[in-house]
């Protein structure tokens, strides 16, 4: 019987797209388009230059799907539009290019773990018929759905005992949650 890897990668590149800033504080604004799966190397390649806006083939990174990770790329397929995340990193020098490409997942859940740090840009860019296709068949390989367990009560009765009175172990003749009571002020 032929036992399937755990684990399979693409390469796949990304397309970004810098156009002018809206504000005089931002010089460039900067936009994750299209993916290119079977890409070649790639950092920084310009594409197409338009008026003020540039395509740059950002760089290409291994996507890979984890049989761990089935249960996030069905969720993915299922959404209205299937879409793979750009994680995008600033670099500290700035300069033309200031972002750096860290990863490119097909995980929403793992998407969000980048975007909870605040440090990292989350990109979400539509994914391909054919990448669907591949990402679906992974799935259909390698994913087991899990049967829900309703998790049920103990049989314990604890309405019986007094509650209130605090730790037992210290000896206590009245209700500690009780309203403390105002005593005289001596002068």
């Amino acid at each position: 019987m032929y036992t399937y890897p755990a684990s399979e990668t693409i390469p796949v590149g990304v397309v970004m797209r810098r156009s002018a800033g809206v504000t005089r504080w931002v010089q460039w604004a900067w936009k994750a388009l299209a993916i290119l799966p079977g890409a070649g190397p790639a950092e920084w390649k310009l594409l197409r230059e338009d008026g003020s806006a540039t395509e740059f083939h950002a760089g290409t990174r291994p996507l890979t799907l984890y049989r761990s990770d089935t249960e996030a790329y069905v969720h993915e397929l299922g959404s209205r539009e299937p879409s793979v995340y750009i994680v995008l990193r600033r670099r500290a020098a700035g300069g033309d290019l200031p972002l750096e490409l860290v990863l490119i997942t097909a995980s929403p859940y793992e998407a969000q773990d980048y975007e909870d740090s605040g440090e990292d840009i989350v990109e979400k860019v539509a994914m391909p018929q054919g990448m669907q296709d591949w990402v679906r068949s992974y799935v259909a390989r390698h994913h087991e759905e899990e049967a829900f367990i309703k998790r049920r009560r103990d049989r314990a009765r604890v309405d019986g005992d007094q509650d209130g009175i605090g730790d037992a172990r210290i000896n206590q003749t009245t209700d500690v949650y009780r309203a403390p009571t105002r005593k005289a002020v001596v002068q």
